[in-house]
């Protein structure tokens, strides 16, 4: 008989103490000295949290599926809208091992330059987070591994949202209307081009210490939307709001729009707001009231997900649930053993419809694998529900350029519980107009003058 030297219920207690004392990660020990050593933080936590099957008594286990059969004894490990879908609109999820590698919860630079600088950065007077000894932008990686309060889970976020200095993706959407019947597609191009806290040679691209990244959007199809695009510089400083450009072919102008369109969709029918981006859409300062409400084991889309092998343009492909059973894309989920869970509130912006988030950030990486938005009276409104993972499948493998597995986010549920509309985001290799996800850093200035620029939209929008 194996006599237990921690009882049920003491990572729980643990992580709530930790919360309590201002504590980083790890309940057994701590999570990123773990991780330094060892390279996997299996040393950090007992059973209950590392096991499906310990964690529940036994009633789940690696190789099952969770539906509203047994959706119960994981209750505990969902969002309130995860758990909705799987107990009322027929979601189902595959359970996997979980990941012991922390190689494959990072681009290989990012993680390199994670534990390089580890315990260099600080919060300045203003409250941007810049290299301790220079007081200069931050240098690359994830400034608080260890996360301690609120304010450091938002800024691992939002320094670099794809931990990649450059990346470019290729995303096909589809729209579900309430009903469960298609609403539309999309295709459209989405860039960001970090110009600080970067982990590739040049520190600063183009010297532009003032910016923190250019972001834009393409859209290519369906004919009507195909050339709007929009453009969004972001400073460092993150007490500033950035601008908003767009360019739409009907009017044949670059516009500027009002702060407030970082709320509402970019196209008809879309649930994608640019706020929602990686959790983190606007600059963190304009936020407010962030604070970590909780630590807490967690179910997550992480490996697994990535369709390479089996479809050429790597979508995923497998629907099921809804009234139509077209709702919801295939996902393998595997549990977490501790998330920081942090609220914040959109105190920059008056007229925002948003009240308040919630984000489960995984300590491990320090990257959102949950979101949920509430509306002005309280009430939840929109779940964003990523899958991230090394870009493998069977003996597929997608290669960056330094050899190693690209790491990046795979696909995306984006669910409007108050409309029941849903948008199912997929990461794919190339969309319509022949554009094909890049992450490789020597393209940057060639990118920055075709997508980064109001001329730059512009030119896209009546190719």
């Amino acid at each position: 008989m194996r006599i237990r030297k921690y009882d049920f219920d003491f990572s729980r207690r643990k992580m709530m103490q930790n919360v309590a004392a201002g504590l980083g990660g790890g309940v057994l020990a701590p999570v990123w000295p773990t991780i330094a050593a060892t390279g996997e933080v299996s040393k950090a936590y007992p059973d209950e949290v590392t096991s499906i099957e310990v964690n529940t008594k036994g009633k789940v286990k690696v190789g099952d599926t969770i539906t509203a059969a047994n959706v119960e004894y994981v209750k505990h490990l969902l969002d309130p809208i995860f758990f909705e879908q799987i107990s009322k609109h027929g979601r189902k999820v595959k359970i996997r091992a979980p990941t012991k590698n922390m190689t494959e919860l990072f681009p290989h630079a990012y993680m390199e330059a994670t534990l390089k600088n580890y315990g260099k950065a600080k919060f300045d007077a203003t409250g941007n987070v810049v290299e301790a000894a220079t007081g200069e932008p931050w240098i690359g990686g994830n400034p608080f591994p260890d996360i301690k309060t609120g304010d450091e889970g938002i800024a691992n976020l939002t320094l670099s949202w794809g931990r990649h200095d450059l990346s470019q993706y290729a995303v096909r959407d589809f729209d579900v209307n309430p009903d469960g019947s298609p609403a539309y597609t999309y295709d459209f191009f989405w860039t960001e081009l970090n110009t600080a806290a970067r982990v590739g040679k040049e520190k600063y691209f183009q010297g532009k210490k003032d910016m923190l990244r250019y972001q834009s959007v393409f859209f290519t199809s369906p004919q009507e939307q195909a050339g709007a695009s929009f453009l969004v510089p972001w400073y460092y400083d993150q007490r500033k709001f950035p601008e908003i450009y767009g360019y739409l072919p009907q009017f044949r102008r670059v516009r500027q729009f009002p702060a407030n369109q970082r709320f509402e969709p970019l196209v008809p029918g879309i649930t994608l707001f640019l706020s929602d981006a990686w959790a983190a859409g606007d600059p963190m300062r304009t936020w407010g009231n962030t604070k970590i409400v909780g630590r807490e084991p967690h179910l997550a889309a992480l490996g697994g997900n990535f369709r390479g092998e089996e479809h050429p343009n790597w979508e995923n492909s497998s629907r099921h649930g809804g009234q139509k059973g077209q709702t919801f894309m295939d996902y393998t989920m595997e549990l977490v053993p501790e998330c920081v869970v942090i609220e914040s509130e959109p105190t920059g912006y008056p007229r925002a419809p948003v009240g308040k988030k919630k984000i489960w950030v995984d300590v491990r990486n320090a990257m959102v694998i949950a979101y949920i938005t509430y509306d002005r009276r309280g009430a939840i409104w929109k779940q964003v529900d990523p899958a991230f993972g090394p870009q493998v499948q069977g003996k597929f493998v997608n290669k960056d350029e330094t050899g190693h597995p690209v790491w990046t986010w795979t696909s995306v549920h984006i669910h409007d519980i108050q409309s029941n509309r849903m948008s199912l985001l997929n990461h794919v290799k190339q969309i319509s107009g022949g554009y094909s996800s890049n992450y490789y850093n020597p393209y940057e200035k060639s990118v920055y003058e075709k997508f980064c620029t109001q001329s730059a939209i512009a030119r896209l929008g009546t190719v």
